[in-house]
């Protein structure tokens, strides 16, 4: 088998074009990106998905002409990349969110821990959400969607080509209301009821003032908080699925 230099440059070329945004994507998606995993294998499995693709990319420029006004070109790939390992962290975040609404009604602000993948104090809820909401996620096989998405993305911007940053921004940016919405959601049926609860106390506060609320106030919030947690897993399949329909409409963009 006789392979010639012109061909051997044109499959390395696209080898790194592919790599590029392939390693922005790793880099920055929750479940292979996160701080735990180490960088070796983000780089060997961006190099083990890019060597897959290299093969199916077409009309890809060439190393040997590569010139300063192919540099955007590589910032839009990469951005393109790391936007779509963005949106995924925006979409784990919103669990988050739900815990921390929940777990500061319920008087456990100061319950907090490490988030060993983001290295932010997080209330317990919030680390227990994310990591139903990760398990959720890898059970129904959004990991393959997500790569799916990322290599249907070469078609609609091919590698080389240079990507318009303004509506990649804007739609990284746009998911910030979506993100904070969707955490309230969730965890409004929880935050409905220790608000109740709260205002039952309240009015027991003014009606028997000799209670003392303090003393009685937390261990029963926290009792109608896990209860009220319990009922909300009760229904976490459907609400799951609706917030991953949304996520994954979104992710559209990144194919086209």
């Amino acid at each position: 088998m006789v392979v010639d230099i012109d061909t051997l440059i044109g499959w390395l070329s696209a080898l790194v074009w592919a790599l590029i945004r392939i390693t922005g994507f790793v880099m920055t998606v929750p479940i292979f990106g996160n701080k735990l995993v180490s960088s070796r294998i983000k780089l060997g499995l961006s190099l083990a998905i890019a060597v897959v693709v290299a093969p199916f990319l077409e009309d890809v420029p060439s190393l040997i002409a590569f010139d300063l006004g192919m540099v955007s070109s590589i910032f839009g790939q990469l951005l393109a990349g790391i936007g779509l390992g963005f949106a995924t962290m925006v979409f784990f975040q919103l669990f988050v969110v739900a815990g921390q609404f929940i777990g500061m009604q319920m008087g456990l602000g100061f319950a907090a821990m490490v988030d060993p993948g983001n290295g932010l104090s997080v209330t317990v809820w919030s680390q227990f959400f994310l990591m139903l909401a990760t398990l959720t996620f890898l059970m129904l096989g959004g990991h393959l969607v997500l790569l799916e998405v990322l290599i249907e993305g070469f078609k609609s911007y091919p590698a080389g080509v240079a990507i318009s940053t303004n509506d990649f921004l804007w739609e990284i940016v746009s998911l910030g209301h979506w993100m904070f919405l969707g955490g309230a959601l969730v965890a409004l049926p929880a935050v409905i009821a220790l608000l109740i609860v709260n205002l039952a106390f309240g009015v027991m506060s003014r009606s028997a003032p000799q209670l003392n609320i303090f003393s009685l106030g937390f261990p029963f919030s926290l009792l109608f908080g896990l209860v009220a947690v319990w009922v909300l897993i009760s229904g976490w399949s459907a609400r799951f699925e609706s917030l991953a329909s949304d996520f994954f409409v979104i992710t559209r963009f990144w194919i086209g």
